[in-house]
């Protein structure tokens, strides 16, 4: 067995049905023990994502935070996941990403409190936080504690380099190159150069590019999903209904929106939970870090805000993505040169070409490049961080940022299948170290949680201000 092969094999029993059963069980966990407060104060939330006041602890605003997350988590996994999973599982697979999300609302909220609640002061007045810290600091048993938090952050530094950067590069670079011929050592060096004037100024560069480019870029992808599926109206409704009729089939079943494709409900489960799991990364620990960085009065006050990001990466962006493919009638459709199913980013743009003739290619072009560089800059505040818990030392922390800047350019100019095996493993094995931090200090967000809801929530949805720093 050559190493390639053994990695591959090693990254399906990671992201294994355990795996997807232990993310989506912490989730319903999760949101019981909090009595579905995320779900019913999921618009309260939205709304929450815009208060901003300067006086509160914390580097960047909490609407430059979410942008910091949602950079990392809104990415090709936005639009070539999606199309894979409908491949793979059946239309109904989107049906199961948006009950996986649903659930990862209570799991990002949980993590994101922990994050704030034990973040600290790094040796540069910069918040630090993030699962480690609350590992360390939350769990009683030290040696587990210090362990957990151990392997996490060496977790978050290895898949910093290949999920965050190496294979994002590598979809911006392979997407330029199939559709205008652009070189890819020309793309790899842009994404260099552009990265590094970000990077090296740290979370402040990284949070106002970030609030402008990730709102700019939704915004883009959100008009031209949504002329597309104006312009199929026609067969949206019955596109929805194949949705729900695959995702609870016991039996194997093709037909309608679905072409040739065939899936039992197991099949749309798995692959509708994976993908989005990997796209909105509820459970991994990854969104946390951004969240400790925020100005806020209380924990739970982000913990809502942060949340919102599983809400905008899976139940709009990858709903949009489903739907345009969904109605387009591409899917189940064959490449007339290979005879192969359509898939993956080749599929969505067979769908939006539907409506806009060539310029589909533009418009994926122009989404995945910019979805891909974003979730270049949020990665690397992730892995930054990491790095920042296990080598305290600031110059390797600016060597850092400078050394991830540079392996773009070899991510856009290499061949990734190894190394997207690898990263993708290491992005799993971080999930594990987190849940079962939040299972562990679940009385400490439960407690967080009800105080803030009978403190702050109830008064403010009267119409009151409420700081917990300054009273009311």
């Amino acid at each position: 067995m050559d190493f390639a092969t053994l990695m591959a094999d090693i990254n399906n029993f990671v992201w294994g049905p355990v795996m997807l059963g232990l993310l989506v069980g912490t989730g319903v966990f999760l949101t019981v023990r909090l009595k579905f407060l995320p779900w019913r104060n999921l618009v309260y939330a939205i709304r929450m994502i815009f208060r901003h006041r300067d006086e509160h602890e914390g580097d960047i605003s909490p609407f430059q935070s979410l942008m910091t997350a949602l950079s990392a988590t809104v990415g090709t996994g936005n639009i070539v996941g999606v199309a894979t999973a409908m491949v793979l599982g059946g239309p109904g697979a989107l049906v199961w990403m948006w009950i996986s999300a649903a659930f990862g609302l209570s799991t990002k909220y949980a993590e994101s409190v922990l994050a704030v609640k034990y973040r600290e002061t790094n040796s540069v007045g910069e918040m630090s936080g993030g699962p480690m810290y609350a590992m360390r600091h939350g769990i009683k048993n030290k040696f587990v504690g210090r362990t957990l938090a151990f392997l996490f952050a060496l977790f978050v530094v290895l898949s910093s380099f290949g999920i965050g950067n190496m294979t994002q590069a590598n979809s911006i670079a392979a997407a330029l190159s199939s559709s205008y011929a652009v070189p890819a050592w020309l793309t790899g060096g842009v994404i260099a150069f552009f990265a590094m004037v970000v990077l090296i100024r740290g979370i402040r560069s990284i949070g106002k590019v970030s609030s402008v480019v990730v709102p700019g870029m939704a915004a883009f992808y959100f008009v031209a999903a949504t002329i597309v599926i104006i312009a199929n109206i026609e067969a949206v409704p019955a596109g929805i209904v194949e949705m729900f009729r695959m995702a609870f089939s016991f039996d194997s079943v093709a037909g309608g929106v679905g072409g040739s494709i065939v899936a039992t409900m197991l099949t749309s489960m798995r692959w509708g939970v994976a993908r989005g799991v990997f796209s909105n990364e509820a459970g991994l620990g990854s969104a946390p870090i951004a969240a400790a960085a925020a100005r806020t009065d209380h924990a739970s006050r982000q913990g809502y805000v942060n949340m919102t990001g599983t809400f905008f990466d899976t139940m709009i962006v990858c709903m949009l993505t489903g739907l345009v493919i969904a109605s387009s009638g591409m899917l189940g459709a064959t490449n007339p040169a290979t005879g192969e199913l359509l898939s993956g980013a080749e599929l969505t743009i067979a769908a939006f070409s539907t409506v806009f003739g060539d310029y589909g290619k533009l418009i994926i072009s122009i989404s995945l490049s910019l979805f891909a560089f974003s979730t270049i800059l949020g990665w690397e505040y992730y892995g930054e961080k990491a790095l920042e818990y296990l080598i305290k030392t600031r110059p390797v922390i600016m060597g850092y940022r400078i050394l991830f800047s540079l392996v773009t350019f070899v991510g856009a100019t290499t061949a990734l299948e190894v190394v997207w095996n690898f990263s993708d493993t290491m992005n799993g094995l971080m999930a594990i170290p987190n849940l079962i931090c939040l299972l562990w200090l679940n009385k400490d967000i439960a407690d967080e949680c009800f105080e803030f809801q009978r403190e702050v929530v109830v008064k403010e949805k009267q119409g009151e201000v409420v700081d917990m720093n300054c009273g009311s």
